[in-house]
C-alpha cells in the first residue's frame, strides 16, 4: 500500500518504481507492511543531514527524546532510543542495517525494547524533486512488522502508519524551516 497526498499519475509512476527498487520486504502470514510518501519543499541533502543521523532521531522524530550509540556509527551499529511518554513504550533498540550515502538510504531494524513491534524493520529513501520550482525531496519509507497478539493487521499498520506520518510531518517541518533559513542566510549575507 502508497499512501500519499498526491494524485498526480507521473508522480506515482516514480514514487512506485523507487519503491519497486529500494522497499522489498519479504512478508509473512503474521505481518503487515506499507509504504508512506512524503514531498518535503527542501532540497535532498538538507534532509538527508537529518535522516543520516542514526545517532539523532530526536533532531526530527517527536516521540524521541534521547538516543546512545553503542560503538562507531556504522552498519550493525545499535541505537537505545528513549521513547516520550505518552506511547506505550520506554525504550527501543535498534541497529542500522543501511546506510548508502550516495542513493540516501536508510535501514533500520529493532532489536529489542520495552514495545510490541516485533521483527520490526523499515527502509527510508530520499529522492530529489522539484516542487513549486525549488529543490525538494520525494521521501519515501517502508516498514514491516509482526502483528502482535490481539491485533488485526490493519490496526497494526494503522498504528505504525500514524507514528511515520508524524514523523515524516515532522521531517518536512525541520527540513523546510532550515531550508528558509539557508535562502534567507544567503540573501542577508549577498
Amino acid at each position: 500500500m502508497v499512501l500519499t497526498g498526491d494524485d498526480d499519475a507521473a508522480t506515482d509512476s516514480s514514487e512506485n518504481s523507487y519503491i519497486r527498487k529500494h522497499h522489498k520486504h519479504e512478508v509473512r502470514d503474521n505481518q503487515c507492511s506499507s509504504s508512506l510518501v512524503k514531498h518535503i519543499k527542501a532540497p535532498v541533502h538538507l534532509v538527508w543531514s537529518l535522516v543520516r543521523r542514526f545517532d539523532q532521531p530526536q533532531k526530527y522524530k517527536p516521540f524521541v527524546s534521547g538516543c546512545n550509540v553503542q560503538g562507531d556509527l556504522e552498519i550493525g551499529s545499535v541505537r537505545e532510543v528513549c521513547v516520550r511518554s505518552g506511547l506505550p513504550a520506554t525504550t527501543s533498540m535498534e541497529r542500522l542495517e543501511l546506510l548508502d550515502e550516495e542513493e540516501h538510504i536508510l535501514g533500520i531494524k529493532i532489536v529489542g525494547g520495552d514495545h510490541r513491534l516485533q521483527n520490526y524493520s523499515s527502509i527510508i529513501t530520499l529522492h530529489p524533486e522539484i516542487l513549486d520550482g525549488r529543490p525538494g525531496t520525494l521521501v519515501i519509507e517502508s516498514f514491516v512488522v509482526d502483528v502482535p497478539d490481539g491485533n488485526t493487521k490493519d490496526e497494526t499498520c494503522y498504528f505504525v502508519e500514524a507514528l511515520i506520518k508524524c514523523n515524516l510531518k515532522s521531517l518536512a517541518d525541520v527540513s523546510e524551516r532550515l531550508s528558509v533559513q539557508d535562502r534567507t542566510e544567503s540573501i542577508v549575507g549577498a
